[in-house]
């Protein structure tokens, strides 16, 4: 699985609407409204690595009121499951 997040400037007035359109495009996972220098999050999640282009170039930024995206790929992914499970020694979880 090859993952994206896609920074997104929007419309400030379109965000939720923008949001939900987002939301509902095939390849994107998840998407966020923030707080910082960009107004929404999507992560885009897909099989093979042509399918970014599609989705993001393709899609996300043709979305109306869209102005601008920044995509960085994910090389490796950490999640605290697999932190639990890097350090854990073998010792069963007393009750």
């Amino acid at each position: 699985m090859i993952t994206a997040i896609v920074l997104i400037d929007c419309a400030t007035d379109a965000i939720p609407e923008v949001a939900e359109t987002l939301a509902n495009l095939p390849g994107v996972s998840e998407v966020y409204s923030v707080a910082g220098h960009v107004d929404l999050i999507a992560v885009v999640r897909v099989r093979e690595f042509d399918q970014i282009a599609q989705v993001i170039a393709g899609s996300i930024s043709k979305v109306p009121g869209v102005l601008n995206t920044e995509s960085h790929i994910a090389f490796r992914a950490y999640s605290q499951h697999d932190l639990e499970q890097a350090f854990a020694i073998g010792l069963a979880t007393a009750d």
